[in-house]
């Protein structure tokens, strides 16, 4: 259970390609007031990527748990490049 299989990694390829190019082609969308809900969003989608994370590696799945947080941490980065979270620490975030 602690390998990735190529299937499993086939499948995060596709998804990972897929919904960039959607969002390559998409619009933006973006007013004060959705920022606020996005910032509340955000932490909520990363607080429940954690507990994900706790819950597969209670499992004895470090794969998924793994996974989990890398994608906690995407979200992060992501709030940060956005301007979602004003922080400034290139240890914690890709944005500096």
């Amino acid at each position: 259970m602690n390998e990735i299989k190529e299937e499993k990694l086939e499948k995060y390829f596709k998804l990972a390609s897929d919904a960039l190019e959607k969002a390559k082609k998409s619009k933006e969308s973006v007013n004060l007031e959705a920022i606020k809900k996005a910032r509340e969003d955000f932490v909520d989608i990363v607080e429940r990527y954690i507990e994900d994370a706790k819950h597969f590696r209670g499992k004895g799945d470090e794969v998924n748990a793994f996974a989990a947080l890398n994608y906690a941490h995407g979200f992060l980065d992501a709030g940060a490049r956005l301007g979602i979270f004003d922080v400034h620490d290139n240890k914690l975030f890709a944005q500096d």
